[in-house]
């Protein structure tokens, strides 16, 4: 029997409650009545009493909402500590170093961690067709480091996972550079089974109110989300809201209302922390791209609790601005961050 956590239970009370509230907005059942009664009472009976027509009610259908099965985890950013501060940017040759500096400016991997914690890494792996020089998968030293820093807080294991869609899993792991600098480091990389994608409600989905999810992704105790800051020919940039496409089946389908569709996959995820690997960012034909001239080394990595913050200091890397990014803004109006970045405490670090 699958162990019911806090987490399993709280998204149990989301859904149910959505299908409650559901069906309260139905129309009541309409009545219709039966056969009119002759002058005498029942048609053809002499002399019997006049009969009352006797409501029948007419079947009307109540909306129904998809369920889970399992029930996935509801997964909510932690407060800020004390002294730390609610996004960090660190800057640096090092990629293994910048990430540990930033992730130690927002409290520590043990604020989100703890001791026996099933913990999964979500990169962007898209594509098996080129090296992390092209700069449009994460660079493997983020992804190992986080790894690393989940381990040595307590982390029972640690699983790296994306859904490519260009080539095999297998061979976008090994091209990346990911696969082998996370065993490297301890981890687990896991090959995303279709059969593991399970119908689920998106409860505060405005657009989308189910899709098939992952469903290791949404049982796990904790997904740290871990995009690589790029051009994309449609969302106009990669960051981490798109990124969480890579937990979902039968992408080409989102397509239409993208912004708003991400914001309402990202209302059910809810990664509890975010790192854009901005060591090298792809500036245009993205999200494959293929060309070095593309690429720009920035040497920076950005972390927060909060994945829209984290996502609005990214646009500034490309000139942008987060109101330029509709699934930033729809995620802001739903209230899965902020995207005001003067609102906000932010330590910038040159390591």
């Amino acid at each position: 029997m699958k162990r019911v956590t806090r987490r399993l239970f709280l998204r149990g009370v989301i859904v149910l409650g959505t299908g409650a509230a559901l069906a309260a907005c139905a129309p009541a059942p309409t009545l219709e009545p039966g056969p009119p009664a002759s002058p005498t009472g029942v048609a053809g009976v002499s002399g019997a009493r006049p009969a009352s027509p006797s409501p029948q009610p007419v079947a009307t259908s109540t909306p129904s909402v998809p369920s889970a099965t399992p029930l996935a985890k509801a997964q909510t950013p932690s407060a800020v500590p004390a002294g730390a501060a609610y996004l960090a940017v660190a800057r640096g040759t090092s990629p293994a170093e910048i990430t540990m500096r930033a992730i130690a400016a927002i409290g520590g991997m043990e604020r989100f961690v703890k001791k026996g914690y099933d913990v999964i890494v979500k990169p962007n792996i898209c594509n098996a067709n080129h090296g992390p020089e092209y700069a449009s998968t994460t660079n493997p030293e983020v992804v190992a480091t986080l790894v690393r820093l989940a381990l040595g807080a307590g982390a029972k294991r640690v699983r790296v996972m994306d859904y490519p869609f260009s080539g095999s899993a297998q061979a976008a792991y090994a091209r990346s550079g990911i696969e082998e600098a996370v065993k490297a480091a301890g981890g687990e990389m896991e090959v995303m089974a279709p059969m593991k994608f399970v119908e689920t409600a998106i409860p505060a989905g405005l657009d989308l109110k189910s899709w098939r999810f992952y469903q290791p992704i949404l049982e796990a105790d904790l997904v740290i989300n871990v995009p690589i800051a790029k051009d994309h020919g449609l969302a106009r940039l990669t960051l981490g809201g798109k990124n969480l496409m890579g937990t979902i089946e039968n992408r080409p389908a989102i397509h239409r209302n993208l912004g708003q569709r991400i914001a309402d996959i990202t209302s059910l995820v809810r990664p509890q922390l975010t790192v854009v690997d901005a060591v090298r960012i792809l500036v245009a034909n993205g999200p494959t791209g293929g060309n070095l001239d593309d690429v720009r080394e920035t040497n920076t990595v950005i972390a927060s609790h909060d994945i829209v913050a984290a996502d609005a200091y990214a646009t500034t890397l490309f000139g942008l601005r987060p109101e330029d990014i509709s699934y930033i803004v729809a995620s802001a109006k739903m209230g899965l961050g902020t995207m005001d970045l003067s609102s906000i405490r932010i330590e910038e670090l040159n390591v």
